[in-house]
C-alpha cells in the first residue's frame, strides 16, 4: 500500500473516502485538519477534551443549501454563522464548534476545500475553534454535494438571563440590519436573475458583546432566519405570553406593534421583492437579530449596535404594548396608518435557505 505522501491526490470525492482507510485519512489531513488546525483538534482523538464551564449554551443545526457557493458566502460560512448566532441569542460567548460533513460521491474536492477554508476563516472571525468532526461519503443521490451538521458550545457569563420569556411591557424591538438579503440572493441565483444582492451571512459576536459589556438589560434576542421576521416575532411573543399565562397573569398579555416605515430594507432587495411579489417580512436572513430591551435603553443599545461590525443599518422597529384583544398578536402599522396583523409564515418559504 502506498504511503500518504505517494498517493495520487483525487480530484473528486469517491466512495473510498468514506472507507475509514488511507483515502479517508488523506482527505481529513489535506482538507479538514489543514484548515481547522488548533491544539484540541490536532490531537485527532475520538473526543475533544475541553476546559470546564460554569454555565453552558449548547446548540446544533444542519445546513442544506443550493447553490453551495453564492454571492457573499457559501454553505461553510452559513454553518458557522448559524451556529454561532444561535449561541449568541442566549448571551453566550461562543467557544467551540463541531462539524460533520456528509459528502456526495463525485463532489469536486477543490469545491470542498473552498468551502472548508471559508468555514475556517469565519470561525476565526467569530473567535471559535472547530474542535472535532466527522465525514461520511454517500453515493450520488442528488442532494447537492454537501450536507453540514454543526454543534456549538458557548459560555454564559454570570448574571445573564436572556430569553423570550423576559419580554416586558414597554420594551423596544431592535432589528440589527436589513431584511431579506440572504433569501433574495439565493433566489436570484437560482432564477438566473442578474442582481447585486449579496447574502448577509455574518457572525454577530461584536454586536452582542458590546451590548452585554455595556450592562444594558437585554430581555430577549433571536436571529432572524427561516420564516423571516414575521415568524420569529410571533414565536418570541408566544413564549412571552405563554409564560404570563402559566403564572396566572392572563390580564398582562402583550401585543407587539412594529412600524412598516422603520423596517430596514435595502433598495435592491425591495425592488427584487416587488418584482416577484415577495414580502420582505417573511424573507430569510443569516446575519440579523431581533433584540428586545427596555424602551428607556433603546437609544443607547441602538448606538452600540450601529457602532459594531454588521450593525450599521440597525433600527428600532417597534414596541410592546398591553394586549387589547382576546389573543395577543404581532401587528404592523402600515405606511398609510392602518394596522396589519402579522402571522407566522404559512406553508413552505421558498427557497430553502439552510
Amino acid at each position: 500500500m502506498k504511503g500518504f505522501s505517494q498517493m495520487e491526490k483525487p480530484k473528486i470525492i469517491t466512495m473510498s473516502h468514506g472507507s475509514g482507510g488511507a483515502d479517508s485519512r488523506s482527505l481529513i489531513g489535506e482538507v479538514f485538519e489543514r484548515a481547522f488546525s488548533n491544539p484540541v483538534l490536532s490531537q485527532m482523538e475520538d473526543a475533544a477534551l475541553l476546559n470546564g464551564f460554569s454555565k453552558l449554551a449548547f446548540t446544533t443545526d444542519s445546513f442544506v443549501v443550493q447553490p453551495l457557493i453564492f454571492k457573499g458566502g457559501d454553505i461553510g460560512r452559513l454553518a458557522v454563522c448559524g451556529t454561532v448566532n444561535d449561541l449568541l441569542t442566549r448571551g453566550a460567548r461562543p467557544r467551540y464548534l463541531t462539524a460533520a460533513f456528509i459528502l456526495e460521491e463525485g463532489l469536486d474536492i477543490s469545491v470542498l476545500k473552498l468551502i472548508v477554508d471559508s468555514m475556517a476563516e469565519t470561525a476565526r472571525e467569530a473567535g471559535v475553534d472547530i474542535v472535532t468532526g466527522d465525514t461520511k461519503v454517500i453515493e450520488n443521490k442528488g442532494i447537492g454535494g454537501i450536507i453540514i451538521n454543526t454543534a456549538g458550545i458557548g459560555e454564559i457569563p454570570g448574571g445573564i438571563d436572556i430569553s423570550s420569556k423576559n419580554i416586558a411591557e414597554q420594551d423596544a424591538c431592535i432589528l440589527t440590519g436589513t431584511l431579506g438579503d440572504h433569501h433574495a440572493c439565493l433566489l436570484s441565483k437560482r432564477m438566473d436573475i442578474e442582481s447585486e444582492i449579496a447574502s448577509d451571512a455574518a457572525p454577530l459576536v461584536e454586536i452582542v458583546e458590546r451590548l452585554i459589556d455595556s450592562g444594558i438589560e437585554i430581555h430577549a434576542m433571536r436571529d432572524v432566519t427561516r420564516g423571516g421576521l414575521g415568524t420569529v416575532l410571533n414565536e418570541m411573543l408566544d413564549t412571552a405570553n405563554g409564560t404570563r399565562y402559566s403564572m396566572g397573569k392572563e390580564q398582562d398579555m402583550l401585543d407587539l406593534v412594529i412600524e412598516q416605515d422603520s423596517l430596514p430594507i435595502s433598495q435592491a432587495t425591495s425592488d427584487f421583492c416587488g418584482l416577484l411579489g415577495l414580502d420582505p417580512i417573511y424573507m430569510g436572513n443569516e446575519g440579523k437579530m431581533a433584540i428586545f430591551v427596555p424602551d428607556s435603553k433603546a437609544e443607547e443599545a441602538l448606538y452600540l449596535i450601529r457602532g459594531a461590525k454588521y450593525g450599521e443599518n440597525a433600527q428600532v422597529i417597534g414596541h410592546t404594548v398591553p394586549s387589547k384583544g382576546h389573543s395577543a398578536r404581532v401587528c404592523m402599522r402600515t405606511s398609510i396608518g392602518g394596522l396589519r396583523t402579522i402571522r407566522p409564515l404559512a406553508g413552505e418559504g421558498l427557497p430553502r435557505i439552510c
